[in-house]
């Protein structure tokens, strides 16, 4: 009897993990980036493999801003890519070319976004992310996550996430979540994998 709830756990597992293939081009990118690690991504942009490039800003992220909804200030976009898909006012922006895991800026962000950034780095990174996170981020500032892509799959990039692997890291170093809801303006295949986190710093 356990063999067989364990085997019908495993057939749906393996059912759950085919549905993240919803882009050809994000299991091509994966196979690049893991077989060369520090030049993979590169990689992708010259072979056009961006899934993760939505071509246009984030619709949520341009929702947000319509509204008034976002904070005002200095803002931080780690892993922009192409800037298109991150920002609804793109040419008001200055890209930068650092490492961000050891960037040490002058001046403090009032607001992060972080979306397809979480996701794209080894789980192992994780923690660091977050530390850097809360090292960026002035007193009072809000970080938003736009956590994608929440599947129960066992590849990646992009790797699967959940709302506790963000709590987990942020809770601990003095991140108040303000709300987690369904993103309802995700796009395409990306429609019911997009939770939409904004945590304070306090």
């Amino acid at each position: 009897m356990e063999n067989e709830a364990a085997a019908a756990e495993q057939q749906l597992q393996e059912e759950e993990e085919e549905v993240i293939y919803f882009d050809p081009n994000a299991t091509k990118m994966a196979q690049v980036v893991q077989s060369d690690p520090s030049g993979g991504w590169q990689k992708c942009w010259e072979q056009g493999l961006t899934p993760w490039d939505l071509g246009k800003p984030t619709p949520v992220l341009v929702h947000l801003h319509q509204t008034g909804a976002l904070r005002t200030g200095r803002a931080l976009i780690p892993g922009c890519g192409s800037l298109a898909s991150s920002s609804p006012n793109a040419d008001c922006l200055t890209f930068l070319n650092e490492d961000f895991f050891a960037w040490k800026p002058t001046e403090l962000f009032d607001l992060i976004f972080d979306y397809t950034f979480f996701c794209a780095i080894e789980p192992s990174m994780r923690p660091a992310w977050a530390s850097q996170m809360q090292y960026l981020l002035k007193p009072d500032g809000e970080l938003i996550t736009l956590m994608f892509p929440i599947t129960n799959h066992a590849w990646g990039p992009p790797y699967k996430v959940s709302i506790a692997d963000y709590e987990e890291l942020l809770r601990p170093l003095g991140f108040k979540p303000i709300s987690t809801v369904e993103n309802e303006l995700a796009t395409g295949d990306r429609e019911g994998r997009e939770m939409l986190g904004r945590w304070k710093k306090v």
